[in-house]
């Protein structure tokens, strides 16, 4: 065949386009935003229950993020690099539902059509274990963003610690939507503060201001300038002045923010709230369906069949699932990366790759310290044990990452030879979460919605309840978050009964999905460390004391994993026989007991149950080995006796606050001594 001359193409000529392209092309974003809004308002009309308001105004923000900035991949929610999408103001649900089923993941139009209705994948607010592609659980406002700000301080440690030149493993953003109501709540201001300090860069949120909450007008109870205290926060603040027709202005703000790398960015959208409703700008459209007067006006206006339903023409569905398979293809590539980042580094791929899995070496788990009666390691408190048994998981496991809420002196977290996460040194692992308790916890959530960490914090237990909103949501979501609460009980004195945690242990212990875990000695805490190593998909909360226990004889860490065992047994027959039930610290008051009803003719068996929830999964056969209910059994803990007539007939604990006084004293005016025990035992029988 002759020879054919190649010739190059002509280069393409750049030119301006014209008034009837861009007309076009904003004509069709007006569309696709149009057809978000009637696909959520046809949602919660069908549902009867929802929140229609709040999806319409904030559909152009939808637009502007999920039709053209951020990066996902529908076939792998769980790409390491995606961008994070967070529905902070998580009653505006329908519209990130409406986003995932139109973009390409597993959500399809019968998902949609299913919304609120029992066992469907479209709760009433998002669920991240229900709804693939659901980051995190937003029901409760403010947690979204907080979150949010732990995601981007997870983010931006892994590139510090994994990225390497020409191998930019984790260079993700984190994008938020919320409303007012997320930036009344106090959590946030806790959150913002932080990351603003942090300056979290690649955190952007779009606040949806449209000025209206369920009682009406913001200017109730909301006048505040936003603004001005993000930006004394340390956060950059941006403004899209007609958020409900410009997303392209939308998009500009975005990468605007985007280019700023050292602050966090806020972007003021000015919205009206249910946009096209008759009822638009009012709090009529926020809680409650719009009626199907309203919904074909709206439809009408949008340019829409009014008597159709859940229509989303060829085109929008089509722009959307191409900017999912554009995703798709990012995370191909981003997959072709990380396989040649195998060959370059190893070590660390093989260590990413175990974080990300939630795989744990089993001997290095196994390596943590054992501790023996009459050693230079006796009668410590728990939270002393705690500290030896952090620094050896913290020195073999990378993926620990936490802090406390100030109070690392006494919560004794500081371990491993970690350094700090600070603003300059990402790769730091002990954050000071400052006085912030609340928001170290959301900041743990987000960490574990990432993936490839197990956060821990830390703060006295009677402050769980200060984070206990955030604390909660660690065990609806199925987070691994390890809690260090010290300071566990009315032996911490002199603080008094503003400290003193008489009710925490009765609420943890109800909250499904939660160990609640009390050692009793230092072989008891490494065993309860390694129970909230191993379960990666529900939330710990270790109680350590402040006084010092000694190393019980017949104590393991092993023994933990059946949650409650016999730790001194029977030891004469023919005398009278009495259990005693107890955790942590008053474990030491009833082995002194034991020892002096056996004088009078009274055979003990001390049961030490350091985790309620883990005994209750063990088979009947060895629950019933463990409790004897043919004799009387009396339970004894500094703590309310709220729950334990499951498992005593009578009871040492708490029926008041505490009181302010040295915590021997307390403990000796409240009961908690071997010759309270005594007595209470004589009376069994």
């Amino acid at each position: 065949m002759p020879e054919t001359t190649q010739t190059a193409p002509a280069p393409e000529v750049a030119t301006k386009p014209s008034e009837d392209t861009k007309m076009n092309a904003v004509g069709d974003a007006t569309k696709r935003i149009n057809c978000v809004r009637m696909l959520a308002a046809d949602m919660v009309q069908q549902a009867k229950s929802g929140h229609p308001g709040a999806p319409m105004g904030c559909a152009p923000m939808a637009e502007a993020l999920w039709g053209s900035v951020m990066n996902f991949s529908p076939k792998n929610e769980k790409w390491w690099n995606r961008d994070r999408y967070i529905q902070s103001n998580g009653h505006a649900c329908a519209l990130q539902y409406a986003m995932l089923h139109l973009t390409g993941y597993k959500l399809s139009m019968d998902d949609l059509k299913a919304f609120r209705q029992l066992h469907s994948v479209t709760p009433g607010h998002p669920e991240n274990f229900c709804t693939e592609g659901v980051e995190v659980c937003t029901g409760p406002l403010g947690q979204g963003i907080s979150n949010a700000v732990g995601m981007s301080v997870a983010q931006s440690h892994l590139a510090a610690t994994y990225n390497r030149e020409g191998f930019e493993l984790f260079n993700n953003f984190t994008y938020v939507i919320c409303g007012d109501g997320c930036m009344m709540e106090g959590l946030v201001g806790e959150a913002a503060s932080l990351a603003g300090h942090l300056k979290l860069g690649k955190l952007i949120v779009l606040y949806d201001d449209n000025k209206i909450s369920i009682d009406g007008s913001t200017e109730l109870a909301f006048t505040e300038d936003v603004g001005k205290r993000f930006e004394a926060y340390g956060w950059q603040v941006l403004e899209v002045a007609d958020g409900d027709h410009d997303a392209s202005a939308i998009t500009r703000k975005i990468e605007e923010g985007k280019a700023e790398k050292t602050k966090p960015t806020l972007i003021k959208v000015h919205t009206t709230i249910g946009f096209g409703s008759k009822k638009q700008g009012t709090s009529g459209t926020h809680g409650a369906p719009l009626g199907p007067e309203d919904i074909a006006h709206c439809k009408t206006l949008f340019g829409q069949d009014p008597n159709q339903q859940f229509n989303v023409p060829a085109e929008v569905k089509d722009y959307y699932s191409k900017q999912g398979l554009k995703g798709d293809l990012q995370e191909q590539r981003w997959n072709e990366t990380f396989a040649r980042y195998k060959e370059a580094y190893p070590t660390e791929w093989q260590e990413l790759t175990d974080r990300f899995e939630d795989r744990l070496d089993d001997a290095k788990l196994s390596d943590m310290p054992t501790f023996v009666g009459g050693s230079d390691t006796d009668n410590k408190a728990t939270r002393w044990y705690s500290s030896k048994c952090l620094d050896s998981l913290i020195k073999n496991f990378p993926q620990i990452m936490g802090g406390s809420a100030d109070l690392t002196p006494s919560n004794l977290t500081c371990q491993g030879g970690i350094t700090d996460y600070q603003s300059g040194s990402e790769a730091g692992r002990y954050i000071r979460f400052g006085v912030r308790e609340h928001a170290m916890a959301a900041l743990a959530n987000g960490m574990s919605s990432y993936g490839g960490f197990i956060p821990y914090v830390a703060t006295f237990l009677n402050f769980i309840g200060y984070a206990w909103g955030s604390a909660r949501l660690s065990a609806l979501s199925k987070f691994g978050v390890i809690y260090v609460a010290t300071h566990d009980s009315i032996e911490l004195g002199e603080d008094g009964p503003t400290h003193q945690p008489v009710e925490i242990l009765p609420m943890l212990r109800s909250t499904p999905n939660l160990l609640l875990m009390r050692p009793c000695d230092g072989n008891e805490t490494a065993g309860c460390y390694r129970m909230a190593m191993v379960n990666r998909t529900r939330p710990s909360v270790l109680c350590l004391s402040r006084g010092g226990v000694p190393v019980q004889e017949g104590s393991s860490a092993e023994i933990v994993e059946k949650g409650a065992y016999i730790l001194c047994d029977y030891a004469h027959n023919g005398c009278k026989k009495l259990q005693l039930l107890a955790t942590g610290t008053e474990i030491k008051i009833c082995v002194e007991a034991k020892k002096i009803l056996a004088e009078e003719g009274i055979d003990v068996c001390i049961v030490s149950m350091p985790c309620w929830e883990l005994f209750e999964e063990q088979t009947e056969e060895y629950r019933n080995s463990v409790i004897d209910r043919s004799v009387p059994r009396i339970s004894v803990e500094a703590s309310s006796v709220f729950g334990w007539e499951r498992y005593a007939t009578k009871h040492i604990g708490m029926t008041t606050f505490g009181a302010s006084a040295p915590g021997k004293t307390l403990m000796e005016y409240f009961g908690f001594t071997a010759a309270n025990v005594v007595e209470k035992a004589k009376e069994a029988f």
